[in-house]
């Protein structure tokens, strides 16, 4: 069976977390798009391999290389783009368990179809986690959905966030919205983000569905995940509940269910059955902390983080 590629594009974060493990003080780690490139070395078939399409900080690079060593799916070139920039970093202020106060720093730049266009081109799927909200701009988007023609699975996240000048990000509207929607296959998004965008999210749902997308994703936290499938004129939906988890650490299992999701939808899953397995893979992501080592955790394999 010939190898397949998917293009991974995202943030790579160093988060400083207060509040998760109260007993144990702030925590410092990687985050950002190290969650689903976990997810996807976890989940992925042999036949796929990860190329990372994630700029990264002169002042971090380094330790960027070595976590990007660990996961085998990586294409035997891949490699993060060094930027003279720092790297973005966040700190992460837990308020409860599904609830935070989220402040960025950091220059790293998004793409340009310039730089992105040759990049893709010899890729067979896309997975976009807009992590800051700046990885690129809707000309960009745009340019990507009418230059490839692989799958593209986008989470939102960041780009219903505004930034302050202190760096606080905040629930913001999105700007251009339909526009943003007809560039993806499939788009997750949470359920503020969602709140965010419409009043009726079942109507915005088969809106974008008729747009063209395959799947809209709801997250709701510990009560699961809603889907919302069709073509618009005969439009599915159902709520699939995720298991409970004793003590959980919700960073990252957003970013882990889209990963999984989107592998199983690659390799073929319904909908519904790939949402199934997302919530497996994010309920395993919430007994965990942090990245490092995660993917192996995913895997079944017992590791102490």
């Amino acid at each position: 069976m010939p190898t397949r590629r998917i293009g991974v594009i995202g943030a790579l974060v160093w988060d400083q977390i207060h509040g998760r493990d109260p007993a144990r003080g702030p925590v410092e780690e990687w985050g950002g798009i190290a969650y689903a490139l976990s997810g996807f070395e976890a989940s992925l078939g042999d036949d796929w391999e990860i190329v990372p399409l994630i700029k990264v900080g002169s002042d971090l690079i380094r330790e960027a290389d070595r976590f990007l060593a660990t996961l085998a799916h990586r294409h035997p070139a891949a490699r993060f783009i060094e930027v003279p920039t720092p790297n973005n970093r966040v700190v992460l202020r837990y308020q409860s368990q599904e609830r935070r106060c989220e402040r960025m720093a950091g220059g790293v730049p998004g793409w340009n179809w310039a730089e992105l266009g040759p990049l893709v081109r010899d890729l067979d799927a896309l997975y976009v986690n807009f992590i800051s909200g700046f990885e690129m701009c809707l000309g960009t988007a745009s340019a990507l959905r009418d230059g490839f023609r692989g799958p593209l699975y986008a989470d939102l996240h960041s780009l219903l966030l505004g930034m302050g000048r202190d760096g606080i990000r905040t629930l913001a509207p999105l700007v251009d919205a339909p526009n943003w929607y007809r560039c993806f296959d499939y788009i997750q998004v949470n359920e503020d983000e969602m709140a965010e965008l419409s009043t009726d999210p079942l109507s915005l749902a088969t809106a974008i569905l008729g747009q063209g997308a395959k799947g809209v994703l709801v997250t709701l936290g510990a009560r699961g995940v809603v889907y919302v499938a069709g073509d618009g004129a005969m439009a599915r939906t159902e709520l699939i509940p995720t298991e409970p988890v004793d003590d959980p650490d919700p960073t990252g299992c957003g970013d882990v269910f889209g990963a999984a999701t989107f592998s199983a939808i690659l390799r073929g899953d319904p909908i519904d059955t790939a949402v199934r397995f997302g919530n497996r893979m994010a309920s395993r992501n919430a007994r965990f902390r942090g990245a490092g080592g995660l993917a192996q955790h995913l895997k079944g394999a017992l590791v102490t983080p």
